[in-house]
């Protein structure tokens, strides 16, 4: 059985016509704020708990940052629309990186030195 502070999360988000798979986004991520905190209810939390569940999030889980950025919108939500407050600064966190790619294709002047180095051959 959800809780009474759950199903006014799923409430808040039905009312305004957010999608399912964004509520069960943001309920998901809701729940895992509030395991991480030890059961404390989001209202009695703030700014620096936030910070700290989304470095968390960056360091030890090393999630994305889109899921980084989702976590934090559903918190940005939480704190906004259903508690009626602001969030607060959450700008000093710890970032998730995105990871360095390596070129699919590459330069003219990078094929001619390969092509330069296989013909000593």
């Amino acid at each position: 059985m959800p809780s009474p502070f759950m199903t006014e999360v799923r409430n808040t988000l039905r009312v305004r016509r957010y999608s399912y798979k964004t509520e069960q986004s943001y309920c998901y991520w809701i729940k895992y704020f509030i395991r991480y905190q030890n059961m404390k209810h989001p209202k009695n939390l703030g700014p620096d708990h936030v910070r700290q569940f989304l470095t968390y999030l960056a360091v030890q889980r090393r999630v994305a940052t889109s899921t980084q950025n989702q976590a934090l919108n559903a918190l940005n939500f939480l704190y906004k629309q259903v508690l009626g407050r602001t969030l607060g600064d959450v700008s000093n966190l710890v970032r998730a990186k995105k990871p360095t790619r390596i070129p699919v294709v590459f330069e003219r002047h990078e094929i001619n030195a390969i092509f330069t180095v296989i013909s000593r051959y």
